[in-house]
């Protein structure tokens, strides 16, 4: 059975390593499309990385790499410590994407915290995601999507990290507190979409959809939502297939 570890930053391994620019700078598939076409797995205490347009050429990231000193990086309006990779999977990364960049990690005693106005406590933190540990989405709202499009879409286009089945569109908006398997989750903030929802993850083409629709329908407080930010208050392990026991529903506050 397929399972995830929960931890303080969310899935356990999930977005602790980031590539940036000459000054530090996260990069991300907003800039730069052809970053769809990396390909992930763990193997082992390694991330796999293969470009689809060569997948013999495999490169290899430690889970857990060596302690060395650390350097300062910009996410958006954060900053946090990071350490760089070894020069070997820097310059792999930059010939695969044609772009100048490195890889960095987060450690462990780096802390990134979360936007104060939606945190549950002061200590809630995040990896090198845009600003939430945890991001869930139901069937239901992708079916109720499609049904508005020409051409469905898949979910990968929206990477949540928990997919809903069973439910009626959009309830996940309401999800302010359910229970996977004895762990917590607490629905904070709506999420609002960006322009790489309209990017082909396999092919890393670009086109207008689903986000033109979306607009539509799913404009809240004047972004385009699709899917609810989530944050747990404990550690522990969710499956494919676990129940989801809603607690408490109701809209997530607008603030």
């Amino acid at each position: 059975m397929k399972y995830a570890n929960i931890t303080t930053r969310g899935l356990e391994h999930d977005r602790r390593w980031m590539l940036v620019d000459d000054n530090n700078e996260f990069l991300t598939q907003r800039a730069y499309p052809q970053m769809t076409l990396l390909k992930t797995g763990i193997s082992g205490d390694s991330i796999t990385v293969f470009h689809s347009q060569d997948p013999t050429d495999v490169i290899r990231i430690p889970l857990h790499p060596a302690t060395k000193p650390t350097v300062t990086v910009k996410l958006w309006d954060d900053y946090c410590e990071a350490q760089y990779a070894n020069d070997n999977i820097n310059e792999w990364f930059s010939k695969k994407l044609g772009i100048k960049c490195k890889a960095v990690f987060m450690p462990d005693d780096s802390k990134r915290k979360l936007d104060a106005d939606y945190a549950l406590s002061d200590e809630d933190i995040t990896g090198f995601s845009d600003g939430y540990p945890i991001l869930v989405i139901s069937e239901a709202s992708l079916q109720d999507l499609n049904s508005k499009l020409e051409t469905p879409v898949p979910m990968d286009r929206f990477r949540p990290n928990i997919v809903l089945a069973g439910t009626g569109a959009f309830a996940e908006d309401r999800m302010k507190h359910f229970l996977i398997n004895n762990v917590n989750f607490y629905g904070v903030k709506l999420c609002g979409r960006c322009i790489i929802t309209t990017t082909n993850q396999q092919t890393g083409e670009r086109g207008k959809e689903p986000l033109k629709t979306l607009a539509t329908y799913r404009n809240i407080n004047n972004k385009v939502c699709f899917g609810q930010n989530i944050i747990s208050n404990g550690n522990g392990k969710i499956a494919i297939g676990d129940l989801v026991e809603v607690l408490e529903e109701g809209l997530v506050a607008k603030k």
